[in-house]
């Protein structure tokens, strides 16, 4: 997975990837458009990487969260829509992860979870990485 290259930023949707980096900011690709743009210092971005979600033992990365959605569906995209209700969303997440934790998790983030998820998936960023899988076959 490579989504130490993927940002989301405030106030745009979906998800962009990091092209360059400027002198006031960076430019980055959106991923649904396939356009340019230009991300000023002052935006708040933040990289997939980076970001996490709670549940009852603690924090678990968004890459984890991934590689769960991918191992349910079978490396294809989500049985559910982004655009379900929250009922049905919160029940999908649950089968994923049953430890999340329901009182900081909203169904707005599991709505974006998914929607990032079906994007990832769709551009191919979600491929598992050779050099991981090389790594961990060392490791054992």
């Amino acid at each position: 997975m490579k989504l130490n290259q993927i940002l989301t930023i405030s106030g745009k949707p979906g998800l962009y990837q990091l092209q360059s980096r400027t002198r006031s900011g960076f430019i980055a690709l959106s991923l649904i458009d396939q356009k340019h743009i230009s991300i000023g210092l002052r935006n708040n971005v933040s990289l997939l990487s980076e970001i996490a979600i709670y549940t009852l033992e603690g924090e678990k990365p968004l890459e984890e969260i991934f590689k769960a959605i991918k191992e349910k569906e079978n490396g294809g995209k989500t049985a559910i829509s982004h655009k379900a209700t929250n009922d049905e969303l919160e029940a999908y997440f649950f089968s994923v992860i049953p430890n999340y934790d329901e009182d900081k998790v909203y169904p707005s983030d599991i709505r974006k979870i998914i929607q990032w998820y079906n994007l990832l998936i769709d551009r191919g960023f979600l491929e598992d990485d050779p050099s991981e899988e090389t790594k961990v076959e060392e490791e054992k």
